[in-house]
């Protein structure tokens, strides 16, 4: 068998410099989105580990008050995780004020903040009393009502994207940017 020529190695190269240009090229026009999927699942892993931690390691897991604690910490160690990430690295915010953008965030977390707290118990409560829906009752990945509390985080990741966008790091208009 013949070594292909140098034209077709030549050929072969801009093949996959022309892929990883179109690969750039999505990227950076996906640039916002992509990077709050890959930080909202980050704040999320956070969410995650420190429930597993409340209810394992300091034993909240009493379906009730004490899972309703142990989420009240994990919203609060995910938010200050969040906000962080996405002032720096999602929204690239550098116009706002810190503090008031900080606030402005707590409060859309806080209102989302009361979905996590609440809705993974509600979900399970729903599953014992509803025909259907025992599924989101179950366990999972370590935690009791796992799965309502998996539902529950697909719910607030869309919220969070949507109060972040348009009331925490709203971009300023420009002059420029109403003649468009």
């Amino acid at each position: 068998m013949e070594s292909p020529s140098a034209a077709e190695e030549n050929t072969k190269k801009k093949g996959v410099f022309h892929m990883f240009e179109k690969i750039k090229g999505l990227f950076i026009k996906y640039k916002e989105i992509i990077m709050y999927l890959v930080f909202g699942v980050a704040t999320t892993l956070v969410n995650w580990i420190t429930t597993f931690i409340c209810q394992n390691v300091f034993g909240l897991k009493e379906q009730g008050f004490q899972t309703i604690l142990s989420n009240g910490i994990a919203w609060f160690t995910a938010v200050l995780f969040a906000f962080l990430t996405n002032r720096k690295f999602v929204f690239e915010s550098t116009a706002g004020n810190f503090w008031i953008e900080m606030v402005k965030f707590y409060l859309a977390r806080a209102f989302t903040g009361l979905f996590e707290i609440f809705l993974p118990d509600g979900l399970v409560f729903l599953s014992e009393k509803v025909p259907g829906l025992g599924f989101l009752g179950a366990g999972f990945a370590g935690i009791n009502g796992g799965v309502a509390k998996l539902v529950t985080s697909v719910i607030v990741i869309i919220l969070n994207y949507i109060l972040s966008k348009l009331v925490v790091f709203r971009k300023k208009k420009t002059p420029a940017s109403e003649e468009k």
